[in-house]
């Protein structure tokens, strides 16, 4: 009894199993062979089990399949596996042996201590049981609050989702031209955010809420294409400083952005909801948009050729944007020509992917005998000409780039300067290869098609800061340089056609050269200084 009380006292079922063990000689000349527990439907050893006869006891135990049977052990005359067993089946087994066969009375007392083995097994486990039945309970209680948590959450995200919808789709079928203001007025509403949109160049479309800069910043080319490029390896909107920025893009191609002002970092996962659904929208609007510029698109060189002949008008910025380009920037006007190449399709494609190579952004149409771009920066003429020499194959090529031009209204002029850069390169020496038409000098106004305005250009860069002087100075410096001139450079004859000193004229020519810039002693300064003051005097009106 003492022995019962113990185990059914003990805190696990390793301790009920030692205490038999290490009382079972109490029911009678016995000694504990073995004893087992089921763990997991397997029957595990006790660490005290006797180690001598192990494997073959254990073997004959599994073989017993849950069942009480004989056990033999060397040395032993009596054994016997006895299992310990509960309500709810095999608790373990218990493996006595005798060095005497134990009398009835003694087995008996033995089927009692086994006995109340299994019934302290059983209250252990049953214990156990309904600790692990309170521990699931508790869990499955908290699972079902974290799931109607969860589905409250998610509830409110697809009232809000639909509230997002409901109202763009609402936008986009008012069809009251709103476009892009629309959008912004919408997302402003829904975020509480200053809202705007940029062309892909970067300048300002629309803008909704506080804070608007004015004037708004320039765009910066160069990390305007680093933006674009970094969110667009993004899946979704994208922090940009003090902005959260979404791309509006059709089939992979950047229409424009759409962000949100968000200084104070306020955004939340429904900010950037409402901000990605807004630019899927607002890409829509625009492809509808840009569907009504396709074809636009298609007649690319049309607009080339109405910009060189002057002809495009106040549509040209929106149509030059429709096909991707931006014209508000300054643009040169660069003329190819190649001597084995007609300038046909395949040439022009020849262009364009030189001119791509070389990192240009240009318009491009053919002209007869000869490609036009129309491109924004100063372009890189000699990496086009070498480009395009890999192309063809041939260097027998010639291109004439024009002086930048400010505003579509002086294309069709700086048109004619670049086909002047072409044909005075294709009459020089060395005809091969790409010349700017500010680099021709006296050249610029030599042959037909020049104009006042022409003569006048060159005459301010060769003889405009010695005008300048003079009219600040009450000087005639670029009246005693055409007189050196008319008298040959004689100073005796020139000083006296002025009424001067000689050493006076002498101190005249020297602040000449350093007022000018420019070295008397040159054959090609001297030359264009001559023909400048010539042309001052007699087509501009200069004194005679």
């Amino acid at each position: 009894m003492v022995l019962s009380q113990a185990q059914f006292d003990a805190p696990d079922e390793g301790e009920i199993l030692r205490l038999a063990m290490d009382h079972i000689a109490a029911a009678g000349p016995y000694s504990a062979e073995a004893g087992y527990l089921t763990v997991g439907g397997d029957l595990v050893p006790s660490p005290r089990n006797e180690r001598t006869h192990a494997s073959a006891v254990g073997r004959r135990v599994r073989e017993l399949a849950g069942r009480d049977g004989p056990v033999a052990v060397p040395g032993r005359a009596w054994g016997r596996a006895m299992g310990l067993r509960g309500l709810d089946g095999l608790h373990g087994y218990l493996v006595v042996t005798s060095r005497s066969r134990p009398t009835e009375a003694e087995r008996s007392l033995l089927t009692t201590l086994v006995g109340h083995t299994a019934a302290a097994l059983s209250v252990v486990f049953a214990h156990r049981r309904r600790r692990e039945d309170a521990l699931e309970l508790c869990r499955l209680r908290e699972e079902r609050t974290a799931l109607q948590r969860k589905l409250i959450s998610v509830v409110a995200e697809l009232a809000y989702e639909r509230a997002v919808h409901n109202l763009l789709a609402g936008v986009a079928a008012s069809g009251d031209g709103g476009g892009e203001e629309a959008v912004t007025r919408a997302l402003h509403r829904l975020t509480g955010l200053p809202a705007l949109v940029e062309d892909r160049f970067g300048r300002l479309r629309s803008w909704t809420g506080p804070g608007r800069p004015d004037p708004y910043p320039e765009p910066d080319p160069v990390r305007r294409d680093e933006m674009l490029h970094a969110v667009a390896r993004e899946a979704g909107p994208v922090r940009r400083e003090d902005r959260l920025v979404a791309l509006v893009r059709l089939h992979g191609e950047i229409l424009g952005v759409l962000a949100l002002v968000d200084v104070r970092d306020e955004a939340d996962e429904h900010t950037v909801f409402a901000l990605g659904h807004a630019a899927k929208s607002l890409s829509l609007e625009l492809a509808h948009l840009r569907d009504l510029a396709d074809v636009e698109r298609r007649l690319h060189r049309e607009l080339v050729d109405d910009l060189l002949a002057g002809t495009a008008g106040a549509g040209a910025y929106a149509r030059s944007e429709a096909v991707g380009h931006d014209l508000h920037r300054s643009h040169y006007i660069v003329v190819v020509r190649w001597s084995n190449r007609t300038a046909d399709d395949s040439f022009a494609q020849a262009v364009a992917r030189a001119a791509s190579a070389v990192g240009m952004r240009s318009l491009l149409t053919r002209r007869p005998g000869h490609v036009v771009l129309v491109t924004d920066d100063r372009p890189p003429a000699r990496a086009l000409y070498e480009a395009l020499a890999r192309e063809t194959g041939t260097r027998s090529g010639t291109i004439g780039v024009s002086a930048p031009c400010d505003s579509p209204d002086g294309i069709p002029h700086h048109y004619q300067e670049a086909q002047r850069a072409l044909d005075v390169r294709r009459h020089s020496r060395e005809r091969y290869g790409a010349t700017f038409f500010d680099e021709l000098g006296l050249y610029r106004i030599l042959g037909p098609g020049n104009d006042y305005r022409e003569l006048e250009t060159f005459v301010r860069e060769w003889l405009g800061q010695l005008i300048d002087y003079d009219t600040r100075h009450h000087a005639t410096m670029v009246e005693t340089l055409a007189r050196y001139f008319d008298c040959g450079g004689n100073y005796d004859e020139t000083a006296e056609s002025l009424a001067i000193h000689r050493s006076t004229l002498r101190y005249r020519l020297q602040r000449i050269r350093d007022i000018s810039g420019n070295d008397l002693a040159n054959v090609e300064d001297r030359l264009n200084l001559q023909v400048a003051t010539r042309v001052w005097r007699i087509v501009l009106g200069g004194p005679g």
